[in-house]
């Protein structure tokens, strides 16, 4: 058991969390007698950092540890599946700090767990979920967040946690009920930035709280969604077929330099293998400019 006294409770990824930092972008839980899955904590690193890291180089790993530097923000562990232990440095923005705890730190993580990260956005249409994968920029959370704007619930957003039922089945587990949107996103829904938070140090990225909109179950994943720019003046949907899932899925796991550092490519491999015999995976090319998010979705809904 993890001791939890003195420690914030939430709810994330489908665990229970016990932290030393607050964490408002999380579900909070009121129990405080329950057993925590995974527990957050500050503590000095700087001797295990100086013994372990190599010259020139800001990721260690072995098989069940993950420790990374963020200059000027902080030195993290990951350990075991179920510890973050947090360094900050002097003057270190708690905005940027919880930032890579909940993505980078959360990412190692689920892979210490065998939980597959991808890197994307998924929404819950029709007792389903639908992810949405792609290059930074891609328009992930846009479109996620279209879907929202229609009543379809966010489940995750940025990092989404993917494992198999003993069916080979992949089920989705809700992350916490917030997005990141980018500026011109926030214009194209006709959305005011003084309601949102500035992400630390993007000015015109803003943390957009969905506690409202936000799917808490288990979903089974029914379809992944590649979102592509192109120079194309229409969208476009493809269906992949054979190995090419396999790349995509890879290509868009979070973190994936972890992977093999971890010792996991035989299990990766596995685990995409098994998710691309249960569910469609689709390219969608958009043209560069204008807001197609809207355009999308109706394009998407048609086929689901």
């Amino acid at each position: 058991m993890i001791h939890t006294i003195h420690k914030s409770l939430y709810r994330a990824f489908g665990f229970r969390v016990a932290s030393d930092i607050k964490l408002p972008e999380l579900q909070g839980l009121e129990d405080e007698n329950i057993t925590a899955d995974i527990v957050i904590e500050r503590a000095d690193l700087s001797e295990d950092w100086s013994r372990l890291a190599v010259p020139n180089r800001k990721t260690f790993v072995t098989v069940n540890r993950v420790m990374f530097q963020i200059a000027d923000t902080a030195t993290y562990c990951i350990q075991d599946g179920n510890k973050i232990i947090v360094s900050p440095m002097a003057g270190a923005d708690e905005d940027q700090i919880r930032l890579y705890i909940l993505g980078s730190c959360m990412g190692a993580l689920l892979f210490q767990r065998r939980v597959l990260p991808l890197h994307g956005s998924a929404v819950e249409i029709g007792g389903k979920a639908y992810a949405f994968i792609g290059d930074s920029g891609a328009g992930k959370s846009t479109l996620a967040s279209a879907f929202i704007q229609r009543g379809y619930p966010l489940v995750s957003d940025d990092v989404i946690a993917v494992s198999l039922a003993h069916d080979q089945t992949p089920m989705v587990t809700p992350s916490y009920p917030q997005q990141k949107l980018w500026q011109e996103s926030l214009d194209g829904f006709g959305m005011e930035n003084a309601s949102y938070r500035p992400i630390f140090q993007r000015e015109t990225k803003f943390a957009v709280p969905v506690p409202g909109m936000f799917h808490k179950e288990l979903l089974p994943l029914a379809g992944v969604y590649e979102l592509v720019k192109s120079d194309k003046e229409t969208i476009q949907v493809d269906r992949i077929r054979s190995l090419e899932k396999l790349s995509i899925l890879y290509c868009h796991t979070y973190r994936n330099s972890f992977i093999s550092r971890l010792g996991l490519m035989e299990w990766h491999l596995n685990m995409t293998a098994g998710m691309a015999n249960k569910i469609g995976v689709f390219r969608i090319q958009r043209p560069v400019t204008g807001f197609t998010a809207p355009e999308m979705v109706s394009f998407i809904l048609s086929t689901t």
